[in-house]
Parts: structure tokens; C-alpha cells; sequence
């Protein structure tokens, strides 16, 4: 629904509803409106409880986990490629760990992940973008440089080089993604900048004495936010198959640490006949994946954005 078809009035919202009209109702706040678009929208709020049931599994893993002794470096060979049971939800692995408990933990390594990259991105990018947007000038050009210049290396055979370099770990598969992360998030802000800046009140506020900082901070960033927030949501998405990439790949997070990427690496030797070791972590990261791209689409479309 588009926002011209929103109800403006309590009045119209009866409309919508079914429930008796109200000439003399008090306008609608724009967050309700807001709301109202985005619990209109099915896919969303199925993203919306996607991610917070992978936030919980996440936050409570220790309490969640059937075997949490099985995170570490544990092995009980004589239980090893044991089918789904009663005891092992998921069955168990080449060591004999229990996949579920290692899953269930594998979700909090990909949100610390996400929480790692994007927390360092999104503020290094906005930032940049923002000042070459507002500046112009010799600053939009060295910021839009260089960031061209990152952007033209592959993502992927980057974040491979440096994991070939370091060693392999939570840290530096942080270090990894968010050397070229943060470009994207530039390029967005700088093009919401520069149609932001041309408005009149920004002119109002250079008029009236603002400093730079004042006008980025408290006129610019806040009607970046919805773009921000949209654009961060969906990239969560794209960091946890980033990260499982890279683990899949033997450059991401260090065994015996449970990451989901890892997991399916060490199962897919053992498919079809052990099918169980590579269906728990490589279903738990389409759920993330899925879980936040609904939420992302969801937030564009309540912010009636584009990114």
C-alpha cells in the first residue's frame, strides 16, 4: 500500500476496518502510519519474527543447546555419524558432537558477525558518504575516488587474499568483509545526500548560523536513517553467506568453534549417505538469510525507500 492510499484520520482508518466512523478523530501520528503499512505486509512480519527467533536461539544457545560441552573441542568417535535420535536431535558429526548444539550455537557466531561488520560499515560508510555528499567539491571527489577504487576489487577474492594472510579466525573474517563493506554503504548515503542538500531547509539552516556539524548531524542524518536502516537489515543477509563462504572455504572462523559455513564443509564429504551433517547448518542459514531478507523488504516498503 502506498502512502497516499494510508488513512490519514481515525475516521478513515474505520473505513479500513469496518469499525463506526468518527468525524471528529484526531489525525493519525506518522508512526502509527508507519506501523500500519508495515504490519499491512505478511512477508515482514513473518522476517520480523524469523530474526528475533534467531536472536533468542542466539542469546539463550547455552540453555537451548541438548550437548553445549559439544561446542568445543570434544570427541566421542564411538558415536560418530549417528543418525537424528531421541539424544541428537540432528544426528552427530564426524567427531561425534551433536549437530544441533553446534548449530544452535553456529547462530551466534554469523549475528556476532553481522553485529562486527556491519556495527564498523555502516558508521565508516554513512560518515563518508554524508561529507562527500554535503562538501562536494575536492572532498566528494577523494572519497568518490577511492571508493571507486575499492569497489572495483572482487569482494570475495579480496576477503580470500586477507584470510590467506591472517589467521583464520572470528576477528579476522571481520577484518576480512568489512574492508570493502563500508563502500557500499557510501555510495547509497552520498546519492541520499546530494538530494537532500538541495533542499530549502538546508538553506534554511545554513541562513540561520548552523554549523556543518549541526546541519550533517541534526538536518541530513536523520532523513538517512530509513535508508540506513533498510540497507543494514539486507546486508545482514549477505554477511552471514559471506562469513559461511569464507568458513566453507577454510579461510573464516577456526575450528573447533561451531560456524555454520564450517559445519557444512565437514558434512558434504559425507553425503548423501550422512545427509543429516550438512541439513541442520546449511537449513539454519537459509532461515538467517530468509529471516532478514523479509524484514529488509518489509522496512523498504513501510519506509517507502529505495537502496
Amino acid at each position: 500500500m502506498s502512502a497516499k492510499n494510508l488513512p490519514q484520520t481515525a475516521a478513515e482508518a474505520d473505513i479500513e476496518t469496518g469499525l463506526p466512523l468518527d468525524s471528529d478523530a484526531p489525525p493519525l501520528s506518522a508512526g502509527y502510519m508507519t506501523w500500519f503499512r508495515f504490519s499491512r505486509n505478511p512477508a515482514a512480519l513473518v522476517g520480523a519474527f524469523i530474526v528475533a527467533s534467531v536472536i533468542l536461539v542466539a542469546l539463550f544457545a547455552p540453555l537451548i543447546a541438548t550437548h553445549p560441552d559439544h561446542v568445543g573441542a570434544v570427541v566421542d568417535f564411538r558415536n560418530r555419524h549417528m543418525p537424528p535420535s531421541a539424544d541428537n536431535w540432528m544426528g552427530t558429526d564426524k567427531a561425534g558432537r551433536d549437530i544441533f548444539s553446534r548449530t544452535v550455537f553456529g547462530f551466534r557466531v554469523s549475528l556476532l558477525l553481522v553485529i562486527g561488520v556491519l556495527g564498523i560499515s555502516v558508521p565508516v560508510g554513512s560518515a563518508l558518504g554524508m561529507a562527500a555528499g554535503y562538501f562536494g567539491g575536492w572532498t566528494e571527489r577523494l572519497i568518490a575516488g577511492f571508493t571507486n577504487v575499492m569497489l572495483a576489487m572482487p569482494p570475495l577474492v579480496m576477503a580470500l587474499a586477507i584470510g590467506n594472510v591472517l589467521e583464520p579466525n572470528l576477528t579476522n573474517a571481520m577484518i576480512a568483509i568489512t574492508l570493502l563493506w563500508w563502500t557500499w554503504h557510501a555510495r547509497l548515503i552520498y546519492r541520499v545526500t546530494r538530494s537532500i542538500v538541495s533542499e530549502d531547509y538546508i538553506e534554511a539552516a545554513r541562513l540561520a548560523g548552523a554549523s556543518h556539524l549541526h546541519i550533517l548531524w541534526r538536518e541530513i542524518l536523520p532523513n538517512c536513517i530509513s535508508v540506513i536502516s533498510v540497507k543494514t537489515t539486507l546486508d545482514a543477509a549477505f554477511v552471514i553467506l559471506f562469513g559461511a563462504t569464507l568458513s566453507f572455504l577454510g579461510f573464516g572462523v577456526k575450528p573447533p568453534t561451531p560456524d555454520l559455513g564450517s559445519m557444512v564443509a565437514d558434512g558434504r564429504q559425507f553425503v548423501p549417505e550422512m545427509w543429516w551433517e550438512v541439513l541442520a547448518p546449511g537449513f539454519a542459514i537459509f532461515y538467517a538469510t530468509l529471516g532478514f531478507n523479509l524484514l529488509g523488504d518489509g522496512l523498504r516498503d513501510m519506509f517507502d525507500v529505495e537502496t
